[in-house]
């Protein structure tokens, strides 16, 4: 058994499909499916259910795929402490962030980046926060942009900024009378709302106290505001998403307690990326522009 093993056994099992991780692991697929017998004849154990359409672990294979997440998050961390002693300000960082987020964050980011740290290769994932929560938890990235507070004692955070919603309405809708706008006067507009599954959905249902079914229901901040534009509904955007000099939509703030939402930097306590992760936080500061 070696590292290259467990690594193939990883692909396999997150996949659910050879061919697929042959191609992840950059090598034939007689190759991996030999690796993976070899293992299991090692083991004396059965890891995969095989059948014509997919791969499943079996109950023993779950327990050694478990224990090779954490022999593989051992082995990253050596190779990461090691090429930091060298220069802790190049290789690679792997950073995710949710979608209403990644979108106005990433594009500055990569450039600052670039020109602060030309060494670092900034690799970026924008997934749904629980998946974060799990890349992060098994070593698939160094740190996620998400929403605060995190409750995981095995993770660090820090706190970065506060993103204040604004409601967003199309110029000559009724609520453009208004210079400020209470939370209680949205529940009569029923404004439309992202999916349940996405996390600026989660911060702006309990603000609109909106239960009942809508006519439409995007999976994206820029359809809502596509939406609004075209006179059809109004709905709540993060002030980061706010765009200056924007035509046919416009920003009325609300008055206090100011919804909003903590977005900071989370990463594992046991990373050896701290002084990346420092960097990398004024980096995020600046793209913001809400520090």
């Amino acid at each position: 058994m070696n590292i290259k093993d467990l690594r193939y056994l990883m692909a396999v099992a997150e996949l659910e499909h050879f061919s697929q991780a042959a191609d992840q692991c950059n090598v034939s697929q007689p190759t991996l499916s030999g690796q993976i017998k070899k293992l299991e004849e090692e083991l004396d154990v059965l890891l995969f259910e095989r059948t014509n359409r997919r791969v499943m672990l079996t109950e023993a294979g779950q327990h050694v795929f478990r224990s090779a997440q954490r022999i593989l998050n051992e082995v990253d961390t050596i190779y990461r402490t090691a090429q930091s002693k060298q220069d802790p300000l190049m290789g690679k960082f792997r950073l995710g962030a949710f979608p209403t987020i990644s979108t106005y964050l990433f594009p500055s980011l990569v450039q600052q980046v670039k020109t602060a740290m030309p060494n670092l290769r900034l690799i970026l994932k924008e997934e749904k926060t629980p998946i974060l929560f799990d890349d992060l938890r098994y070593g698939r990235i160094d740190a996620a942009l998400l929403v605060l507070p995190v409750h995981d004692q095995s993770l660090s955070s820090l706190k970065l900024f506060v993103d204040d919603f604004y409601l967003a309405v199309s110029p000559g809708h009724e609520l453009t009378k208004h210079t400020t706008i209470e939370q209680k006067d949205l529940w009569q507009h029923n404004p439309l709302l992202l999916e349940e599954w996405r996390s600026l959905r989660n911060q702006t249902s309990p603000i609109c106290n909106s239960d009942e079914e809508q006519d439409y229901r995007a999976t994206g901040l820029e359809s809502l505001r596509q939406m609004v534009k075209a006179g059809i509904g109004i709905t709540i955007v993060p002030k980061i998403a706010m765009q200056e000099n924007e035509t046919g939509i416009e920003y009325i703030p609300f008055v206090p307690p100011v919804p909003s939402r903590t977005i900071g930097l989370v990463w594992r306590k046991s990373s050896s990326k701290a002084v990346v992760i420092e960097f990398l936080s004024q980096a995020i500061l600046k793209s913001s522009g809400l520090a």
